[in-house]
């Protein structure tokens, strides 16, 4: 088959590998319907995260099951499914807990040894504790299923980025940055109940989605600037709730500036950068809650998808590019240079 590897910075190839076969009784073999390139992914494109020359990349994807082991019991061929960014066993005490992503045996896609997304098939370890069935007609629907693509990470983290900050009917909430993720934080919170979201950001296209998503105002400003006008927005008081999803220090620090005093920061923006942004002694004094992290997105997969199957809520506008596998490299330069905010790919 062929799949998407990397072998330096900014060294993207779309190669042919090995098939990928049933290894462990557990295990399917998914034909990849959609995938798309994570914001997360250009840490490794930009060699800011280690990558093993000709290593796998992709974490996020939907298909149809291929093969089944003996041992998967909730899944057959032809069945439409999407992965979550992570697979887990389904049986360990924090999969019962839903936090899949501490799994003891579990771990990312693309990581070494395994298969990435971004390319034409996976295999799956764990299927039945790791995939969620899709209904079989949404194949045949186009924004549907790039829609239900969102599930597999976006949506599902900036769903764990909203609980984080607390969000609830009535709230104020702020949304630090606008990418995918940030986008999805702004969906999530009008999900929940926010009654404002100022969403944080720059780009008048991407400013234009989070307010079709729900935000009521948009802070252009950045630093002291956006801290001021957050502060004016709010009365003097900062938002209930911060959802921050950049993971600069930069980010947190106007996480922490702009959250009322008994508010809360939700975060999951990937840590980067030279420090936390955080001073507890602030914190501590305005008893500002931090809560956040790799999101669990298996455990949030259940509750979401029926709001996305009637169009309670669609994140597809999320994404701006489509390209199929051979574009994947000209999707990373695009979203390196923020050209695109999302790549689709169809293999």
């Amino acid at each position: 088959m062929r799949a998407t590897t990397i072998h330096a910075p900014f060294d993207m190839r779309v190669e042919d590998v090995p098939d990928p076969v049933v290894q462990d009784p557990a295990d399917v073999v998914l034909r990849v319907l959609r995938a798309c390139i994570c914001g997360s992914d250009l840490w490794a494109y930009r060699g800011e995260s280690a990558r093993q020359p000709g290593q796998r990349i992709g974490h996020e994807f939907l298909g149809v099951v291929e093969e089944a082991g003996d041992g998967v019991r909730g899944f057959r061929r032809g069945d439409l499914v999407v992965a979550p960014f992570v697979w887990s066993d389904g049986t360990c005490a924090y999969c019962a807990e839903g936090l899949q992503t501490s799994c003891p045996r579990g771990g990312f896609w693309g990581s070494a040894g395994s298969d990435g997304g971004q390319g034409e098939a996976v295999r799956v370890p764990f299927a039945d504790g790791t995939l969620v069935k899709l209904p079989a007609e949404a194949a045949s629907d186009d924004r549907l299923l790039t829609a239900l693509l969102a599930l597999s990470d976006v949506l599902g983290t900036g769903h764990h980025a909203a609980l984080g900050a607390g969000v609830g009917p009535g709230s104020t909430v702020a949304v630090v940055g606008d990418g995918a993720v940030g986008l999805c934080g702004v969906l999530a919170a009008k999900r929940l109940g926010a009654e404002r979201i100022i969403a944080l950001g720059r780009h008048t296209a991407r400013t234009d989605i989070a307010r079709a998503f729900g935000a009521t105002d948009v802070v252009a400003e950045r630093g002291e600037a956006a801290e001021a006008a957050v502060r004016e927005l709010t009365g003097g008081q900062g938002a209930h709730g911060v959802i921050e999803a950049v993971g600069t220090e930069q980010s947190m620090r106007t996480a922490v500036a702009i959250a009322r005093d008994g508010g809360s920061i939700g975060y999951v923006g990937v840590p980067h950068g030279s420090g936390t942004g955080l001073d507890l002694s602030v914190m501590f004094d305005r008893n500002i809650a931090l809560r956040g992290g790799v999101a669990p997105v298996r455990a949030y997969i259940p509750e979401l998808l029926p709001d996305v199957l009637d169009g309670t809520i669609d994140p597809s506008p999320v994404f701006d590019l489509t390209v199929g596998l051979d574009g994947v490299p000209g999707g990373y330069r695009a979203m390196d240079e923020r050209t695109a905010l999302k790549v689709l790919v169809k293999p």
